[in-house]
């Protein structure tokens, strides 16, 4: 790229003195209202910093962060978009692949992700979704204390790599979705207050000040929240956002910030021509997160964790922290309507009663998971479900979320239960470090996790040893539960009973005896044995096999399953 001029621009109202330090020289900036302005020369790769006040600072609309979050800025030139066939994709059917880029390969780059694509087409992935990318502070983390959100996380690679990923994807006739958080900003490296009122004393999060969507100052805050975003989709390519912990967006004003954001995304969707989603993770059960404005929301989904949590309780017997409030009874419930909590019964580990009704929800438009990063991260040392409770129990468990009309997400490796662990790893300094370490300990104390079991955030193995060993997956026990992911997958996608449909679906039932589930779904039926021990059990199950696993069988009338076994049949 050649050099040419370019204007730099700086949201600070409270500013007395604005310039940009580019090129060994400062520029002074000239104030058009709450912004300042300079016209520079300059070519791609170019470092720069705003000088506020006496005071440097990266630009908080940054594309770039080659030295990190607390280096210098560096203009970015992206090639434009070309005109290409592809429309994106909705949730229908969906089977989104959770990803984290720095552990899904070797390289940890976006580059090297692209050699494992075909691995999703294979296993019948529609949806891959990476985890927060937006720039942190450190070499490798989780992503969710980004502090630049229009600059990717350079040790992923650039813009410009991420841009190739998503069309190496959508040739593969994968959609990508970007994990987004606009609920908070992480500690380290993050200079936004000293150029402007991003954040507010008035609400806290469970990671500190809330981001301010409701005070003076908030509309530039909403604005560069959601150009953040839109530059994601409209420039890169993305098509969707998954949206981390909404009920933490705390907005008083008429107009809610994710209402505004669903119009502007739904607009940019409308200008591309191409489908582009938005999911939420939210705890609330609140149905009318997905219901249409003006009555609702509008999100095209929401993560729901009811479901994960029953079946964990059933396999585990966990009852610790969050756990304490679900019991495998619950299985059929969430199996059927998804929510467990509607606003009918009392929570006691939050103190309350959560939730209402799921009427007016179509199935497609809850994700459940059997593994997600939260579930499995968030243990004392990152074990995965079959880590806990054996291989067997936990694909006979896969059949209940896979062989559902909910949307599915699927967590990296998950497929072939990889042996790798994916514990929570950060890359801070002094005295956050050891800040990171005490609230580990102190959140796991609520599960009875002893400080011993605990992998250290800060130790480089905690992030070295998540990630992932891709040749494992052709063998033993590897390669057993991939064939049979791949199976039920088929059979998800295929299926005519497993179409989506206005929640709770009248022709879908489900039996619960002694950690033995039964579920019909039209002519599609299945049994899942959670059980640890026991006899072998018989189930009123006619029909064809169409999968099973291990030593289940089947009579064409009753099917016989053992601890950790599963089939599915076709009724005639």
């Amino acid at each position: 790229m050649s050099r040419e001029v370019r204007e730099l621009r700086l949201w600070a109202p409270a500013a007395s003195a604005v310039s940009v330090r580019i090129g060994g020289e400062d520029v002074a900036c000239r104030r058009d209202g709450e912004w300042w302005r300079a016209a520079v020369e300059a070519e791609d790769g170019d470092r720069y910093r705003f000088v506020v006040d006496g005071d440097e600072v990266p630009d908080p609309r940054s594309r770039r962060q080659p030295d990190g979050a607390l280096g210098p800025s560096a203009v970015l030139d992206l090639a434009p978009t070309e005109a290409t066939s592809w429309t994106g994709r909705d949730l229908r059917r969906a089977v989104i692949h959770e990803v984290h880029v720095g552990t899904f390969s070797d390289e940890g780059t976006f580059t090297a992700a692209i050699e494992h694509l075909d691995h999703l087409v294979e296993l019948g992935v529609t949806h891959v979704e990476l985890m927060p990318f937006a720039s942190f502070a450190g070499h490798h983390g989780w992503g969710y204390d980004g502090v630049h959100l229009s600059a990717t996380h350079e040790p992923y690679g650039t813009a410009v790599d991420l841009g190739h990923l998503v069309e190496a994807a959508h040739a593969r006739g994968l959609a990508v979705l970007a994990d987004v958080v606009h609920n908070h900003l992480g500690p380290e490296g993050n200079l936004l207050a000293r150029s402007g009122p991003y954040f507010t004393g008035r609400y806290r999060t469970p990671w500190g000040d809330a981001v301010n969507l409701d005070g003076p100052g908030s509309d530039e805050v909403r604005r560069f929240l959601i150009d953040s975003a839109l530059f994601w989709i409209e420039d890169v390519g993305v098509d969707g956002l998954r949206m981390d912990a909404v009920h933490e967006l705390v907005d008083t004003t008429a107009r809610p910030y994710l209402e505004q954001v669903v119009a502007e995304v739904a607009a940019a969707s409308e200008r591309l021509g191409r489908r582009v989603v938005l999911v939420a993770e939210s705890d609330r059960n609140d149905a009318r997160l997905v219901h249409p404005p003006p009555a609702g929301t509008g999100l095209d989904g929401h993560w729901s964790d009811d479901l994960h949590h029953a079946v964990h309780v059933a396999l585990t017997g966990e009852d610790q922290g969050y756990y304490a409030d679900y019991a495998p009874e619950d299985l059929p419930r969430a199996l059927v309507e998804g929510y467990v909590f509607q606003g009918d019964r009392f929570a006691t580990a939050r103190g309350l009663t959560p939730g209402r009704p799921v009427r007016g929800v179509s199935s497609e438009q809850l994700v459940v998971a059997l593994q997600n990063h939260d579930q499995v991260g968030n243990r004392a040392a990152g074990e995965r479900l079959h880590h806990l409770v054996g291989v067997d129990r936990t694909a006979a468990a896969a059949a209940l979320t896979i062989l559902s009309p909910f949307s599915l997400l699927l967590f990296q490796g998950e497929e072939w239960a990889a042996s790798t662990p994916f514990p929570y790893f950060t890359d801070f300094d002094g005295p956050l470090a050891d800040a990171v370490r005490r609230g580990r300990r102190e959140e796991f104390a609520a599960f009875g996790w002893r400080d011993d079991q605990i992998a250290d955030p800060q130790d480089p193995s905690s992030f070295r040893g998540a990630v992932l060993r891709w040749d494992e997956r052709r063998d033993g026990d590897h390669a057993r539960v991939l064939e049979w992911y791949r199976t039920l997958l088929g059979i998800r996608a295929r299926h005519p009973d497993l179409e989506p449909a206005p929640l709770p679906r009248p022709f879908d039932a489900v039996d619960l005896a002694d950690g033995v589930v039964t579920v019909r779904r039209g002519r599609l039926a299945l049994v899942a044995d959670l059980r640890p021990h026991g006899p072998t059990r018989a189930s009123v199950l006619p029909g064809e096999v169409l999968a099973s696993w291990g030593d289940a069988a089947h009579d064409g009338g009753a099917a016989r399953t053992s601890p950790g076994s599963a089939v599915v049949v076709e009724a005639g």
